[in-house]
């Protein structure tokens, strides 16, 4: 399902990350609607249910034409592994989904070489027999001077001699040069251990950077410094990219302004919510980052992130976008939206009523999820009927409506994210437990504002009930307000914007 309109902006491309003090890797940028997917390649298994393992066996006999058809990269003098940089031709059919172009070679026949420099790890490979077992693990973030290629479409031929990392190996005796009579064949033992297994290599999610509110910067921080190429985007949360490494400016000029224009549909998307609640003379014409020059700084040039909002005849200035609820001067405000998203705005005169009346709306919505512990939705996915049960012990369960079967299961803890598209559509992200990889998952619901206000309530329940504050206050609790259990509450305190 893609909730893209005539003006957004998507976009599919290659670039390098830096990582903290890590060397350049290469990684694949996505973009979407609302968030920017960073990828990273790894190997999976494919026979049978996904799953993923640090370490493969390979054992590969040597022909009687020839050696083994592989060349390598790397070395403990370039503080990595040697990595299998090419695989020959004639050898690609055979080695499909045993080996690839980008696996790192930690044993031969027994041997640890994790850290043997590059020629020790070349006459091991030589003075291995006939049949060499090799244990590898596929190198997610190979450094970028390697030119390690993406794919596994590449012939054995001499090595880029630049970098100083390479050795073809042909000349070695390590080529095979195969021979169409030659019968014999390679044999896979992986871990685990199991017949006929198979794997793939995958782009898999490394990081993803929700796009409301964030902000991108080519400069160095704090600085007019500005970076060659290279860019990084910083999510509201501060959740940061990394800095992403563009081939040429063209490149980053074309990656900014698609990212720019998302950014820019989401807030002009958001402002016309917000504005619904202002009247004419009161609404936010725009809103959106930009850097402040502080002109008290010790340094000459010290630029600093503010969120600014124009509205009405006036500018705001924050350091981090305000809540939009607010809606006048009043400090002691609270707002319940209903299921059927009706905006109620309420003020108090002291800061002591609003914290009494926050914990009494957090109270009703404990006692209301515990008392009816789950809540079943009808929702379509690919045009099947399904059903979504949010289970206050469970966490998230999306079924078959005819046969009942489970299609998936998540726990509250796996949550990391969603998104919706203020109409039917929610997207998911869960992280998976065992790999770690974020797992999108994309429903249509008919009542979208109760299924939101009821996994909010469910949420807020179960903070609540891990609180031992709150778990001991409701002891001594007589009476609460009640609430429908699925209301989205929000409880917002200062000024407006």
């Amino acid at each position: 399902m893609d909730f893209r309109t005539a003006c957004e902006e998507t976009k599919t491309g290659v670039c390098l990350l830096q990582d903290g003090n890590q060397e350049p890797f290469k990684v694949r940028l996505h973009l979407a609607k609302d968030i920017l997917m960073i990828q990273e390649q790894d190997v999976i298994c494919v026979s049978g249910e996904p799953f993923y393992s640090g370490e493969r066996t390979v054992t590969i006999r040597r022909q009687t034409v020839g050696g083994f058809g592989l060349s390598i990269k790397g070395g403990a003098e370039h503080n990595i592994p040697v990595v299998i940089s090419k695989i020959s031709k004639e050898q690609r059919a055979e080695l499909s989904g045993l080996l690839f172009i980008g696996d790192a070679i930690l044993q031969i026949n027994g041997i640890n070489v994790r850290k043997c420099r590059h020629e020790e790890v070349v006459q091991v490979l030589r003075n291995a027999g006939e049949e060499v077992t090799l244990t590898v693990s596929f190198l997610k973030r190979a450094p970028a001077f390697l030119k390690l290629p993406l794919n596994e479409d590449c012939a054995c031929a001499p090595s880029d001699q630049s970098s100083g990392t390479s050795s073809p190996l042909c000349d070695s005796g390590l080529h095979l040069n195969y021979h169409p009579n030659n019968t014999d064949t390679l044999s896979c033992s992986s871990w685990p251990a199991s017949p006929g297994l198979r794997w793939e290599k995958r782009w898999c999610d490394l990081r993803l950077i929700p796009l409301l509110h964030s902000r991108f910067s080519q400069y160095l921080p704090g600085s007019d410094l500005c970076r060659q190429n290279a860019f990084q985007v910083i999510a509201v949360d501060g959740v940061c990219s990394g800095i992403i490494q563009c081939l040429s400016a063209e490149d980053c000029i074309d990656w900014l302004q698609a990212i720019a224009s998302n950014i820019s549909n989401l807030t002009k998307h958001n402002i016309k919510k917000i504005n619904r609640n202002f009247p004419v003379n009161q609404q936010i014409v725009y809103m959106g980052w930009t850097e402040e020059r502080e002109q008290d700084s010790l340094q000459d040039r010290m630029y600093t992130p503010k969120f600014l909002a124009l509205r009405g005849s006036s500018l705001y200035k924050f350091i981090a976008p305000p809540d939009s609820d607010l809606l006048d001067r009043r400090k002691h405000c609270f707002s319940v939206q209903s299921e059927s998203g009706e905006d109620l705005y309420f003020s108090v005169e002291l800061e002591s009523d609003l914290t009494l009346w926050e914990k009494a709306f957090q109270t009703a919505t404990f006692l209301e999820v515990e008392r009816i512990q789950c809540k079943t939705y009808a929702c379509v996915l690919e045009s099947h009927l399904m059903g979504l049960t949010i289970d206050f012990s469970m966490g998230f369960v999306c079924f078959d409506a005819a046969t009942k079967a489970v299609l998936w299961r998540y726990k509250f803890s796996q949550l990391k994210g969603s998104s919706d598209d203020g109409k039917s559509k929610i997207k998911f992200l869960f992280q998976n437990q065992d790999t770690k990889q974020i797992e999108a998952k994309e429903l249509e619901f008919s009542n979208l504002f109760a299924v939101l206000h009821c996994i909010h309530s469910f949420f807020a329940a179960k903070v609540a009930c891990l609180d031992p504050l709150y778990v001991g206050s409701q002891a001594t609790t007589s009476a609460a307000p009640t609430t429908s259990g699925t209301g989205k509450l929000k409880y917002t305190t200062g000024h407006p914007p």
